[in-house]
């Protein structure tokens, strides 16, 4: 009996499909005024279609802590031009005025099963970003 079930667990095991890798997309708006992530910045996620024009993916907030990693099911991230757009007008209403009421980055997602982290440093007046991990 337990040969039996020790056969079928192996051959379950070889007829399992492993799921396919997806690529990953996060971002950390860090306010570099203060030393603090940035919470609550609305973001959205979008990508380019073959017409040129961008279709929304999903939109998030940023989490007390600055991140935001919820962008939809990662295996519908394929390949492809993305455009992250922060509301940063938003984030700083009552705050402070901003320069830059929206910040928008583009970038190549070239890999299925990649990382794409992209950090945005951001003061009222100013920002940076770059490829992160």
């Amino acid at each position: 009996m337990l040969k039996k079930l020790l056969a079928s667990a192996a051959i379950a095991s070889i007829l399992t499909v492993a799921p396919a890798h997806a690529a990953e997309i996060s971002t950390h708006v860090l306010n570099i005024s203060q030393g603090k992530g940035g919470a609550d910045v609305p973001v959205t996620l979008s990508k380019q279609a073959s017409d040129g024009f961008w279709q929304t993916v999903t939109s998030t907030k940023t989490q007390s802590n600055g991140r935001a990693e919820d962008f939809g099911n990662p295996e519908n991230l394929t390949p492809g031009v993305y455009l992250l757009s922060f509301d940063v007008a938003q984030y700083y209403a009552g705050k402070s005025d901003t320069f830059f009421p929206v910040i928008t980055v583009v970038f190549n997602v070239t890999e299925q099963d990649g990382h794409y982290h992209v950090p945005v440093l951001l003061s009222a007046y100013g920002y940076s970003t770059y490829r992160g991990n």
